[in-house]
């Protein structure tokens, strides 16, 4: 069996401002409590034979990932599809100013400068579909964001909504997915958006 534990990073200094980020080139780093939640994670998975930590461009998914495998032996890599959502002129702006622009435009709309939140449920269906035919990875930690981890959780259970019914994803908190029910998300979260 191929598991895939996927995660979110661990709490960033913006989660505590309360701002979003979609720029991977900006450096946003865990805080001292996002620091103990990585080890907890790493607690959590030290006895599964990990065979890869992949983690987006965002430095706070590889910052957790170093955290959370310091005394081990695994080879990281860096997975785009699985970036957070480009939020273009928002970047920067309060989680609030966030949810007041998706209150008033579609899953269709791009954010001012950026992307659709369809199309990075696009990449992340095709970032899930090409985990779940690696055959070479047995174990992998897999540390992104908690869009991509709300959607495959709500598609891989068969849900008429990516958001629903689970919506809040903890920091640094493993979910679970066998190989065929990563490839079940892929597949529902491509039917949803077209």
């Amino acid at each position: 069996m191929r598991l895939y534990l996927l995660a979110r990073h661990a709490e960033s200094t913006l989660n505590v401002e309360g701002r979003v980020n979609g720029d991977p080139s900006l450096e946003v780093h865990v805080t001292e409590v996002g620091e103990a939640e990585a080890r907890t994670l790493g607690v959590q998975v030290a006895h599964l034979p990990i065979d890869l930590c992949l983690h987006t461009r965002f430095s706070r998914t590889r910052q957790t990932g170093a955290l959370a495998l310091a005394d081990r032996e695994v080879p990281f890599r860096e997975e785009p599809l699985l970036d957070d959502i480009d939020v273009g002129e928002l970047e920067g702006k309060s989680i609030a100013d966030y949810r007041a622009w998706k209150r008033q435009h579609s899953r269709h709309d791009r954010f001012p400068g950026g992307e659709s939140l369809d199309e990075a449920a696009l990449r992340y269906a095709e970032a899930f579909g090409r985990l779940a035919e690696d055959s070479a990875t047995r174990t992998a930690l897999v540390l992104c964001h908690e869009i991509p981890i709300r959607y495959a959780i709500n598609a891989a259970a068969g849900s008429s909504s990516l958001d629903g019914p689970v919506h809040d994803i903890g920091n640094a908190a493993p979910f679970i997915f066998e190989a065929d029910a990563l490839a079940r998300a892929a597949e529902q979260i491509r039917r949803l958006v077209s």
